[in-house]
């Protein structure tokens, strides 16, 4: 191929959520000479050097929360006239990718693609009701979709569920093998005793990864256990409302707000469980990340269980049950940590094994057009 395909890619921005860290592994990890990635965000990210790097493109046009629904849809009709020559546009947007793959399909844009990263919508009444009127142009705008779990594709999809490609959320695993070395390294530089018990937690800081029942949860780990620590890494909204929740409840000394980290994969080494409490997800990440580290995992049991690679490092616990019962299943489940590469490679949640399905559904676009083309000469 002279020119590779250059794919479209639709977000808010290219900043450390799971989506965003999703599509840059798959993106590293594509063959560039073949397949392309531009994106289309709404602001800066921390990913735009990486991308342009690697031969990305970069455009940008305001948010509607910043420029009103007329408007953004305005600009999301522009964009795409004056740039029509996209054969693919790739949009993980959930319900709002409604509006973007509308705009591409007025443009003429012959491939367009739903990607459904959740299985709920964040924001009140009002921002719902929204994007539920956004999700309901998918159907008539989607040519193709694609979802991250079945429950994924059930949320956003509906009765169309079943027509979804189910593309693994995979990882970098080599990257992520736990070493003993990287675990003393990490610990020592956030001058962390050898001997804590660290519960860790990645996510940002927003309504659906329920933080403040997560410092309920530690409050009572750290009764039981005094050498205990929290780290939590990500950023939010609502961080504010949670550090002053921390201080409230005198653990200031003992949970660590690390911000957003290029270094999880060893951060996760310093830990000794991963606790996510989340009231909703499609299929996060982080947790494929933690169990490629050999990481116990404390999740909610509204988290999809294709999550779990089948190391017995999944704990399942019910978000109505007491922060007691979730810090002595936390405090229960420690054991020795061990290699999951072969779970990960066997369980479908390889990056490179990702990326080759990925790369092959586009390509595909390309050889059924052009059979199309030759029977039509």
């Amino acid at each position: 191929m002279d020119n590779p395909l250059r794919v479209l890619h639709v977000v808010v921005n290219m900043n450390r959520g799971g989506a965003e860290t999703l599509l840059m592994n798959l993106y590293r990890n594509i063959d560039r000479s073949k397949v392309q990635f531009d994106f289309l965000t709404c602001k800066p990210g921390v990913f735009d050097e990486e991308i342009r790097e690697l031969g990305g493109k970069i455009y940008r046009i305001p948010y509607i929360s910043d420029i009103g629904h007329f408007r953004y849809r305005k600009e999301l009709n522009k964009f795409f006239e004056e740039n029509k020559d996209y054969y693919i546009v790739h949009s993980h947007m959930d319900k709002m990718s409604g509006f973007v793959l509308h705009a591409a399909k007025k443009a003429g844009i012959q491939i367009r693609i739903a990607h459904s990263h959740n299985t709920s919508s964040e924001g009140g009444t009002v921002a719902r009701a929204y994007k539920s009127y956004a999700g309901k142009y998918i159907a008539a705008s989607a040519t193709h979709l694609l979802a991250c779990s079945t429950s994924a594709a059930k949320w956003l999809f509906s009765y169309q569920a079943s027509k979804a490609m189910i593309l693994k959320n995979g990882i970098e695993c080599d990257k992520l093998s736990y070493s003993q070395t990287t675990r003393k390294q990490k610990r020592k530089e956030l001058n962390l005793p050898e001997e804590s018990f660290i519960v860790g937690h990645v996510g940002r800081f927003n309504h659906q990864k329920n933080h403040s029942f997560l410092i309920d949860i530690y409050s009572e780990i750290a009764k039981k256990n005094p050498y205990s620590d929290l780290l939590l890494v990500g950023e939010g909204p609502l961080q504010d409302e949670i550090q002053r929740k921390v201080s409230e409840l005198g653990l200031v000394d003992k949970v660590f707000f690390l911000g957003v980290r290029s270094d999880v994969h060893q951060l996760l080494q310093a830990c000794d469980v991963m606790l996510f409490p989340s009231l909703h997800e499609g299929l996060p990440v982080t947790l494929v990340e933690a169990q490629a580290a050999g990481l116990p995992c404390i999740i909610s049991d509204v988290i999809t269980t294709e999550v779990d690679i089948g190391a017995g490092l999944i704990q399942y616990e019910n978000l109505k049950s007491s922060p007691e019962a979730w810090a002595k299943k936390v405090l229960d489940n420690t054991h020795e940590r061990k290699n999951t590469v072969e779970y990960i490679q066997k369980s479908g949640f390889d990056i490179r094994k990702s990326s080759i399905e990925l790369q092959d559904y586009y390509l595909s676009f390309l050889i059924s057009n052009l059979k199309e083309t030759i029977m039509r000469v």
